[in-house]
């Protein structure tokens, strides 16, 4: 190996990614950070008027201070503070730079990416689960009225939105389109309406008992046509107009990229990587695993507050093996 060779090169430049590099930085060793699209990419994704659950304290990363207006900042103060995390710490950073292949290559891993290749001792994967949306597998999903990630509400204004979901991201959509002149129908597969913030559950409690937002509980969205859509309830099945579906429905992870390197997944639905708790390596030497994907397809598991922490036993693990290496 030459003196190109990185320490360790990060996949993904969420908060988890960043925190990844903000340790091998203090521990003085040489990092990348990859990333395919922009920095905190899961997080430009939100809603625009996102709010966490997260007190900012619980959101902070390399001890940095994240300063907020409100104790639970929203989506831009985040963006806000990870950018300033980056500048400020002059992160080595890549950005709109996807990973297209990785082989180990005697004790390192080669990386080719869409705009170069790099050789790495060590490769810590961040990825987030923003990327591949749960599918409704219903006729019509593929109409350019359906969308799987909701940003502003002013778009549906005087338009006929069914919001498809009982949680948190489905509860914003519903009110926030309602607020701006929508005329709005959730559909709920389950009997009540499911993980919701405490300040916003009333508030759509509220507007479904005063009928301002219809909402079908134990139903299921059956077919999406251009005007209109079917909806099976208890009762059988309801036909309504409609201009634009939200579907809600969860995220899940790429797991093709741990697949194809060959990171062992659980072989049940839950599709959990294999990695030692303390250390974070997977079953493939000087691979690591940090934030979100350890949870496999229970992405509610690892938030950045408890999973920031993979970025210190990571790094650690790697120092104290390259000091062994030395001595």
């Amino acid at each position: 190996m030459d003196t190109s060779t990185l320490d360790i090169l990060i996949i993904g430049a969420g908060p988890i990614g960043l925190a990844c590099g903000l340790e091998a930085q203090k521990a003085g060793l040489s990092y990348l950070i990859i990333e395919k699209g922009t920095l905190v990419n899961s997080l430009y994704n939100y809603p625009l008027n996102m709010t966490f659950f997260s007190t900012s304290e619980k959101l902070e990363i390399g001890g940095i201070p994240f300063v907020s207006v409100h104790p639970k900042p929203n989506r831009m103060e985040a963006m806000e503070y990870y950018r300033r995390v980056a500048d400020s710490q002059n992160l080595n950073v890549h950005l709109f730079e996807g990973v297209e292949h990785m082989e180990s290559e005697g004790e390192a891993y080669r990386i080719r990416t869409s705009k170069g290749e790099y050789v790495a001792r060590h490769v810590i994967i961040a990825v987030g689960f923003y990327g591949i949306p749960n599918m409704l597998n219903i006729p019509g999903e593929e109409l350019p009225k359906v969308r799987h990630y909701y940003l502003d509400p002013h778009y549906y204004y005087r338009q006929k939105v069914v919001v498809v979901g009982a949680n948190n991201s489905s509860a914003d959509a519903a009110l926030e389109t309602w607020r701006k002149g929508a005329e709005v129908t959730m559909v709920v597969r389950q009997p009540e309406l499911g993980r919701i913030k405490y300040w916003t559950k009333p508030d759509l409690e509220n507007r479904i008992k005063e009928g301002s937002i219809k909402c079908y509980f134990s139903s299921s969205l059956t077919e999406i046509r251009e005007r209109e859509v079917d909806i099976q309830t208890p009762e059988g099945k309801v036909t309504i107009e409609n201009d634009f579906v939200l579907a809600m429905t969860g995220y899940q992870p790429d797991f093709s990229f741990l697949q194809k390197i060959g990171v062992k997944l659980s072989e049940d639905e839950k599709r959990y990587p294999q990695y030692d708790t303390e250390s974070m390596e997977t079953n493939l030497p000087n691979v690591y695993l940090a934030g979100v994907i350890c949870g496999g397809m229970d992405t509610h598991v690892w938030f950045i507050e408890n999973s920031r922490e993979h970025a210190i036993k990571i790094v650690k693990h790697i120092a104290r093996e390259q000091d062994v290496e030395k001595a």
